[in-house]
């Protein structure tokens, strides 16, 4: 019995195993040179070396291809932050490893995170996603302070989310300074040193998690 075919999209070119990442490689490889607002499909194009029946078949903007680039720096940056999150070690520590995570991840991201800073004011699409992606921080935090007795002694009757959000929001701001090579915070060991500092502050003051 002949196997059936796949459905395919009328006047699109068959997918491709590698046309999809060579399309994503192409962009975040641009996005290291060029802000996103310069670039365009057609630049996409002819960096992946694809055809624009190929580009459409897998995404249906630009934007969608940064969208898929943030949703993938943001799983990696996750990742970064699990140790905290999950409670694994003491909480200093776990900050402090957590937040050099991070400082790696933007450099090594630095056109692609940088690109959805500066997008997502702008378009209502980058908007929700970047709104989204930052939530998932935020509530993480919020969930991981909430659990922690000292934290919510020192913080007492504030919104443990806003806290949290503040804390995520002050990460994003500092990460794009750093990526961005303003000073100080392209020093990344003053940058760490701060962001660090931000957080134990703000959650433990002077105390010693477990002391």
């Amino acid at each position: 019995m002949s196997r059936p075919r796949s459905p395919r999209r009328s006047g699109t070119a068959p997918p491709s195993a590698d046309l999809r990442e060579r399309i994503l490689t192409a962009t975040r490889d641009l996005l290291q040179r060029h802000r996103f607002d310069v670039v365009s499909v057609a630049d996409i194009l002819t960096a992946a070396e694809v055809s624009r029946a190929s580009f459409y078949f897998y995404f249906p903007s630009k934007q969608a291809v940064l969208g898929e680039l943030v949703r993938e720096a943001v799983a990696r940056g996750q990742q970064a932050a699990r140790p905290w999150i999950d409670q694994e070690r003491d909480p200093v520590a776990a900050l402090r490893s957590g937040v050099s995570d991070g400082a790696r991840l933007w450099r090594d991201n630095a056109g692609v995170l940088m690109a959805i800073v500066e997008s997502w004011g702008s378009d209502e699409g980058l908007r929700a996603l970047w709104l989204a992606q930052m939530d998932l921080f935020t509530e993480a935090a919020a969930a991981r302070i909430a659990a922690d007795p000292q934290a919510r002694e020192r913080l007492g009757d504030v919104d443990l989310r806003a806290v949290a959000a503040s804390l995520t929001w002050l990460g994003e701001r500092l990460y794009y300074l750093a990526a961005a090579g303003i000073p100080p915070f392209d020093n990344e060991e003053v940058l760490v040193d701060t962001l660090t500092k931000a957080w134990t502050s703000m959650l433990y003051g002077d105390a010693v998690p477990g002391s």
